[in-house]
């Protein structure tokens, strides 16, 4: 129970404050979106540049964290896809985005604030390590799904152009892409920018997190239900237990396995909605997943911390 009240309800009350404030009427829908704006193409950017540029990518790239973690995404992904697509009927690109879904776990809004509430700032070095491949993966596998399905015929070579305008035109990639140059290059940034860089990354969660719960508003737990239900079991126990059988099999350090798995458990981000609507494909099912999958999670979250070494 304390693993509860300590480390995973902190983190949903600045969500629900969110919730509560624009559900009233005391913050504008349009701030919201200037916040989200602002976290997602600034903010969180500068937060992943700044981890990404100082992490010794030499000790925490390691091939069982990020094959265990990212074989259960991708098996989230098949699942979600192919479960869409022959159990209940929807056509390719409405599995695809479902997919999405059940690939995309919230690793930076909610797997960071609660590995950090849970073990400390200093175990975040493997949730970084993850993160840094995270949305360069998901969009490129995401994208590429949905640019074939799509083409109809196309030549491989406009699917190619299309897949990397759409990976290459979001601030998070961007972001973890300059910190890896950085990080290569051993030059350090200058100090004053740091500061500077730092002050905008410290106000990346808690902002990130309010404008979350803003945001979750708009969303209206709609659609079939039958199928964000499966979402939400892929995402919040498929995931996170091929993640923890891979690690231990592997025998993954402890604070490694942790913040893994921990991320795998994570609902379903914004992003999975961004990407639905970018398609016009499960626009509903993907934003009640949001919805459901962030509500479901505080009761989940706090079942992985307790099998968690």
């Amino acid at each position: 129970m304390s693993a509860l009240l300590d480390v995973v309800l902190p983190v949903f009350v600045v969500i629900g404050a969110g919730y509560l404030v624009v559900w009233m009427g005391w913050f504008a829908q349009s701030g919201v979106e200037g916040l989200i704006r602002f976290t997602q193409n600034f903010a969180i950017p500068c937060l992943l540049f700044t981890a990404i540029s100082q992490l010794d990518l030499g000790e925490h790239f390691n091939f069982p964290l990020l094959f265990s973690f990212y074989s259960g995404a991708l098996a989230g992904f098949a699942l979600g896809t192919f479960g869409a697509r022959l159990i209940f009927g929807r056509t390719w690109e409405d599995a695809i985005a479902i997919g999405f879904c059940c690939l995309f776990s919230n690793s930076v809004l909610l797997g960071l604030p609660i590995t950090e509430r849970a073990y400390g700032a200093n175990a975040l070095e493997a949730n970084f390590a993850i993160i840094a491949l995270h949305s360069p993966f998901c969009y490129a596998v995401g994208i590429t799904a949905m640019e074939i399905t799509r083409a109809r015929g196309d030549a491989g070579l406009a699917v190619a152009r299309k897949v990397l305008k759409a990976m290459f035109s979001n601030a998070l990639i961007l972001g973890i892409g300059l910190g890896v140059i950085v990080n290569l290059s051993g030059q350090a940034v200058p100090a004053p920018l740091q500061s500077g860089l730092d002050l905008i990354a410290r106000a990346a969660l808690p902002a990130a997190l309010f404008g979350l719960g803003g945001v979750l508003v708009q969303y209206k737990p709609e659609g079939d239900l039958r199928v964000i239900a499966m979402v939400c079991l892929i995402a919040l126990c498929v995931h996170p237990a091929i993640t923890f059988a891979l690690g231990t099999a592997l025998s993954l350090p402890e604070n490694a396995i942790r913040s893994a798995v921990v991320t795998g458990a994570m609902a379903p981000g914004i992003n999975a909605y961004i990407f639905a609507n970018m398609y016009g494909a499960a626009r509903r099912v993907a934003a009640s997943a949001v919805l459901i999958g962030t509500a479901l999670s505080i009761l989940t979250a706090w079942v992985w911390l307790g099998l968690l070494p």
